[in-house]
């Protein structure tokens, strides 16, 4: 005798994820949740170095250059996200939109 279970989503979690679409729909939102707490303790250490750096104008300029990377990442990061939807709606491809 043989026994035998079928595997599909409702009695086994991992078997959601079964194409390369449903497990960008979950990478996705995980690595721009990710980015945006990245630059927010980027902006915060950056913002600290300003308030506490007295008369030193050597290290409130590099803050303030540390703040404008922080903001051209997360300015490139999030351009490309939204480039590739626009590219996925343009080609009608709903594989690649993460939402």
């Amino acid at each position: 005798m043989v026994y035998a279970i079928e595997i599909n989503p409702t009695n086994f979690a991992p078997a959601k994820i079964a194409t390369v679409p449903s497990l960008m729909k979950i990478i996705l939102p995980l690595i721009m949740t990710a980015v945006a707490v990245f630059f927010l303790i980027i902006l915060f250490q950056a913002a600290f170095k300003i308030l506490t750096a007295g008369e030193n104008k050597e290290t409130v300029a590099k803050a303030q250059k540390t703040i404008s990377f922080a903001v051209l990442g997360l300015i490139l990061i999030v351009s490309s996200f939204l480039l590739v939807r626009i590219i996925g709606k343009i080609l009608r491809i709903e594989s690649i939109l993460p939402f």
